[in-house]
């Protein structure tokens, strides 16, 4: 039988109990076949649904013949009239009142046997999935991640073109200018021996549309950086870039905030407060050990430095006289923090580079509160005095990092999350959303004994701060921002630098001689030159947005074709090898392996 399936009246997940006695033309793939002798049941699915068409011998022979020979994973069509399921309703799907008395059916074509299960919840080994990645996007629950993607990207795009930005493409094929990630290169044909390089982001090219006199830019921008992944990073990655002139922090940051509004609310139906709060950098670290610090709960980090100074416990009074500090945090529920779950945590404290975690539980004593465990016998004489201090009380456990400033941060920080967790204290479907300033503009690199740029080198100095790039650059602060959400950092951005001698001084202090920096950026230098507002932007992290507002735990998740872990896409078996021909128009050889 013939059906025109191009036809189709509704989709799978569309009918009701009052469609009945409606006749349809449904297309789809087939979910589950189920033969029961007379009746022959099929669950019909798409990508909005499924609907459960019957097929009668008795009442279309030809139809029932060719679905006895169905299996899952075929792309059929149907015809036949919505009737109802009587008492056999299926609550679970929101077609279950109804099903399809089958008139007619075409097979479009036969599914070979798969190398996984589209219709269960079965996880097969990712490289698997990500080989057969157009089964795997089958699932629903897998499309609907690609779904709330493509939501997210709806709400930024009518949001910038109400407020008026402009959105204008920037080159793939750009100039190598290496600051952090590697860059990935693409040899010349044309000329022999140069290379492009694919952008890390369109950073330069979005100053340069300010200075053309453009006002408002935004672009949803494939990048691309050559980085050892995670499972928040990819090489190829999409960002939202975002750039406006004659603009402050603060014009920046509420734009922003109009635009994560639209995103909840268009994209997920949540209503999200602003303004967002803001915290320094400085305190972030002092109360949180991280600059994307996670608010939805508490369980700070507190300095006991001065309380402890005086300790006959030396591992304190060691890291003190080293000019170092001693921080701690309070866990509530001391029945649950075991030995083996304190335990576990100090080892894996040392298994990231530190050499330990003291603790001590807190009790009730006869004349107070006593300590027990850990350091107990050390610092017993402090209890009731840091237990004020702290806010601990019987039950609590206290955790202890001595160290330099940098490492009790990373440690505690380390603790904390790792206690959120075993302690179960982050409620669920809550979206805690803050701004992190006042960012140091520089950072201190002891091996190379350089400064760095902490976001990147265009990033302008605090007015009051510029002074101090000729007398203390580790001290000036940065007109930037990080958005936080739930403790991940999900946009960053900051104030340029629109004078060309400033940007020539942050230059220097880079480490980079004047031959080197207009050799790089020698565009930028000179679009500088010839009249910039000042101007300032943002760029969004696309891919984790969708992976924080799913829920995910990877970005490969909310990808439709991610590589791996191992920069390998396994669908297409890239990166591979390519053929000499190809080699010798780029005028390339490949230099062997180094054996092993």
């Amino acid at each position: 039988m013939t059906i025109a399936y191009n036809k189709r009246t509704h989709y799978c997940g569309d009918l009701r109990a009052s469609d009945a006695d409606k006749i349809v033309l449904l297309s789809g793939w087939v979910n589950t076949a189920r033969d029961h002798g007379g009746m022959t049941f099929v669950d019909l699915r798409d990508h909005t649904g499924i609907t459960q068409l019957r097929f009668n011998p008795d009442h279309a022979v030809d139809a029932h013949k060719t679905a006895r020979t169905l299996h899952n994973e075929d792309v059929i069509t149907v015809t036949g009239k919505v009737v109802s399921r009587g008492e056999w309703v299926n609550p679970k799907l929101p077609t279950g009142e109804i099903e399809i008395e089958v008139d007619g059916v075409q097979v479009l074509s036969h599914a070979d046997p798969l190398p996984f299960q589209v219709n269960d919840d079965f996880d097969a080994n990712e490289d698997l999935c990500l080989k057969y990645r157009f089964l795997h996007l089958r699932r629903p629950e897998v499309q609907e991640k690609l779904r709330l993607r493509n939501r997210i990207g709806q709400a930024i795009r009518e949001y910038f073109v109400e407020n008026g930005f402009v959105d204008i493409e920037t080159p793939f094929l750009t100039k190598s200018t290496p600051e952090g990630a590697r860059d990935y290169l693409v040899p010349s044909r044309v000329r022999p021996g140069s290379f492009y390089a694919l952008p890390q982001s369109p950073q330069i090219f979005k100053q340069l549309l300010m200075i053309a006199g453009f006002d408002r830019y935004a672009q949803i921008v494939r990048c691309f950086r050559d980085e050892d992944l995670r499972a928040d990073r990819q090489p190829e990655f999409t960002q939202l870039d975002m750039e406006m002139a004659f603009v402050q922090a603060d014009d920046v940051m509420a734009m922003v905030e109009g635009c994560v509004q639209r995103i909840f609310k268009y994209a997920m139906d949540i209503d999200i407060p602003v303004p967002f709060p803001r915290i320094s950098e400085a305190e972030s670290l002092e109360r949180y050990g991280i600059d994307r610090p996670d608010m939805r709960f508490g369980m700070e980090l507190q300095d006991v430095t001065d309380l402890v100074r005086d300790t006959e416990f030396k591992v304190f009074r060691g890291a003190i006289d080293a000019g170092g500090v001693v921080k701690c945090l309070v866990a509530e529920g001391g029945d649950q923090l075991t030995r083996k779950i304190t335990d576990g945590l100090t080892n894996e404290i040392k298994g990231i580079g530190g050499s330990g975690l003291p603790i001590v539980k807190v009790l009730e004593g006869d004349n107070g509160v006593e300590f027990a465990t850990g350091i107990a016998k050390f610092i017993q004489p402090l209890a009731s005095e840091l237990c004020k201090q702290v806010g601990a009380k019987p039950g609590d456990t206290i955790f202890f990092m001595p160290g330099t400033f940098a490492d009790v941060c990373k440690y505690l920080h380390f603790v904390r999350t790792r206690l959120a967790d075993i302690l179960d204290l982050i409620p669920p479907n809550q979206w805690n959303l803050l701004w992190v300033v006042d960012f140091t503009m520089l950072e201190w690199d002891e091996e190379e004994k350089r400064f760095f740029a902490k976001h990147h080198p265009f990033t302008a100095p605090l007015d009051e701060d510029i002074p101090l790039l000729d007398t203390d650059p580790a001290k000036v602060r940065a007109k930037a921002y990080d958005l936080v959400l739930n403790g991940t950092e999900m946009a960053g951005g900051s104030i340029r630098i629109h004078q060309r001698d400033i940007q020539e001084k942050v230059f220097a202090i880079l480490g980079m001689s004047k031959e080197e920096a207009t050799e790089k950026f020698e565009f930028l230098l000179e679009g500088l030159r010839y009249g910039a507002p000042p101007h300032g932007g943002i760029a969004f992290g696309f891919d984790r947005w969708a992976m924080e507002l799913s829920h995910s735990e990877s970005l490969r998740e909310v990808i439709a074709f991610p590589k791996t872990q191992r920069a390998v896409c396994p669908l297409t078996d890239a990166p591979g090898n390519v053929a000499q021909a190809q080699l010798d128009e780029l005028f390339l050889s490949i230099k062997p392996l180094p054996k092993k």
